[in-house]
């Protein structure tokens, strides 16, 4: 069950930290609506990283269409263009 609770406990921070753990955030609301989340920072990190892989993946896909698309380049053509570029 989410850890809902209104931006005014944090008037008594240590209480409401006391409730984040990894996988269990707490949800500060105001004004009754939703707002904030103050999560475990390990948890943000793993967050950060499976960001960082799905932007890697979703850039793989694009160039995996565009070479089933437009046609492949020849592995000696990009070799001879980083070469060029390195000089």
């Amino acid at each position: 069950m989410p850890n809902i609770v209104p931006i005014s406990d944090l008037r008594n921070y240590t209480s409401v930290l006391d409730n984040v753990s990894v996988g269990s955030p707490v949800y500060l609301t105001k004004n009754g609506r939703g707002c904030y989340a103050i999560i475990d920072i390990a948890e943000q990190e793993e967050y950060e990283k499976t960001k960082a892989a799905l932007r890697l993946m979703c850039e793989l896909d694009k160039g995996r269409r565009s070479g089933e698309e437009n046609g492949w380049i020849a592995a000696d053509d990009i070799r001879n263009r980083f070469k060029e570029k390195a000089l």
